[in-house]
């Protein structure tokens, strides 16, 4: 392109964000408020999907994207990407933009600016700029179960802060990292939908569908079976031990104390319902068995119910790629 050219659309675009911020922030706050209250979807009779059986039921937890990717650190390369889409894909486009930003800043322990996040603003867009966020927001809680909020008011700023009280916010280890607190809740709902004790291989046989691997590094969580076996187990919130009287030895996992503290099934039934956009009561079996929980911890008895013990599910877990982002700091 033209250097001329390209100087009058970078200038534009700087004066296009320079414009919109003040609007952007007004609104923004509200937006993050009501991402933090809503709750999942509640699908009605006409909304429902067609009835699966336990065995078939998909859980998505990954879709972002198409897998495109661009380069974040240069705000003047984002603003020409816009011009390359048809317009129909713009805002979705935006949504992985700054679900990309939110991630990066997470990442590398910097919070998140207004300005970083009018990168994606242009001004015929500045109206869908509150729907933009709240997806990226409802997204980021979806897949790495993490909330959104205004850290600072003051200047603006914001974070990403884990929904379990995982250490160094999520990361769980020391440094810079992505958050784990998703991967900990898909592990607690794999548990949980198989009868509140799944085995080893279950475990790993569900992880695999996912792109997870035992012993293989994973660009978002790392080396997988250390983190759950270490950093998990030693942190209580996952149970590991071997099965009574297995010879040879065989090994299960079950929810720890520190799991049972700062969650419970419903809020795991939730995780898994509002990524399959249906409503928590959709898993008949399951919704009974929270209640019946909730009931009974309600009623002074904190002893884990053992009276509704599902039969074994197959659940299939898919994982769609997307999050193009290096394993070097996981």
């Amino acid at each position: 392109m033209p250097r001329g050219r390209k100087s009058k659309l970078n200038a534009r675009g700087r004066r296009l964000r320079a414009r919109n911020y003040a609007q952007a922030s007004e609104g923004a706050e509200e937006t993050v408020v009501a991402t933090e209250e809503s709750s999942p979807k509640s699908c009605g009779t006409s909304e429902m999907p067609e009835k699966k059986s336990d065995s078939s039921i998909t859980v998505d937890l990954f879709s972002i994207s198409d897998g495109s990717f661009i380069d974040l650190d240069d705000a003047e390369d984002l603003f020409m990407y816009y011009h390359t889409i048809n317009h129909q894909d713009i805002l979705t486009q935006k949504v992985l933009v700054l679900v990309q930003i939110l991630l990066k800043n997470y990442r590398t322990k910097q919070l998140t600016t207004m300005e970083d996040m009018m990168q994606v603003i242009d001004e015929e867009e500045m109206n869908d700029f509150p729907e933009i966020l709240r997806k990226a927001a409802e997204r980021l809680a979806d897949v790495f179960a993490v909330e959104l909020r205004e850290v600072e008011s003051s200047r603006r700023l914001y974070d990403l802060i884990s929904k379990l009280k995982l250490p160094n916010n999520g990361r769980v280890r020391a440094g810079q990292g992505f958050p784990k607190t998703g991967f900990l809740m898909t592990v607690l709902g794999i548990i949980f939908m198989k009868g509140n004790c799944a085995s080893e291989e279950d475990i790993w046989k569900t992880l695999r569908s996912l792109g997870i691997y035992s012993g293989k590094k994973h660009r978002i969580y790392g080396e997988p079976r250390k983190l759950i076996t270490q950093n998990f187990v030693k942190l209580k919130y996952v149970e590991y031990r071997q099965v009574a009287n297995s010879n040879p030895p065989r090994y299960e996992f079950l929810w720890g104390p520190k799991a049972y503290a700062e969650t419970n099934k419903m809020t795991i039934l939730k995780f898994v319902a509002k990524v399959n956009e249906v409503s928590p009561s959709y898993f008949t079996g399951l919704y009974k068995e929270t209640l019946k929980d909730d009931l009974g911890k309600n009623q002074g008895n904190r002893k884990v119910s053992s009276a509704i013990h599902p039969k074994a599910r197959e659940f299939s877990f898919v994982m769609c790629p997307g999050l193009a982002f290096s394993s070097a700091e996981v």
